[in-house]
């Protein structure tokens, strides 16, 4: 008796990596598709809901209150700051450095 073959596995498809483009593309007509997106918002009753109403008041909040609002590892916040609010939200988050508070993080409306 011989020994049976070894199956050789099918080589494995290689796709295109996806490319971005530079900005919004624009329609038939001419006209550019970013008019017609809406930035994205926080839904109401959330912890990044609770992190945009804190940072809004006048005073601004310290990464303290902010930790204690959300129950959040201070990391996790500093995270939720850079990455949600400013990159996938696109709010101006202000931050200054206190002798009494510490660091304080505000929202500026954008103009």
């Amino acid at each position: 008796m011989s020994k049976p073959k070894h199956r050789t596995k099918p080589p494995r498809p290689t796709h295109a990596k996806k490319t971005r483009s530079a900005g919004p593309k624009a329609s038939k007509t001419g006209r550019s598709t970013a008019s017609a997106i809406s930035a994205p918002q926080a839904r109401a009753g959330t912890k990044q809901a609770t992190l945009i109403d804190l940072m809004r008041r006048p005073g601004g909040a310290t990464l303290a209150d902010l930790v204690k609002a959300t129950g959040w590892q201070p990391h996790s916040v500093r995270g939720a700051i850079s990455g949600a609010l400013k990159k996938k939200l696109g709010l101006r988050v202000t931050s200054e450095s206190t002798e009494k508070q510490g660091r304080v993080y505000r929202i500026v409306e954008q103009s």
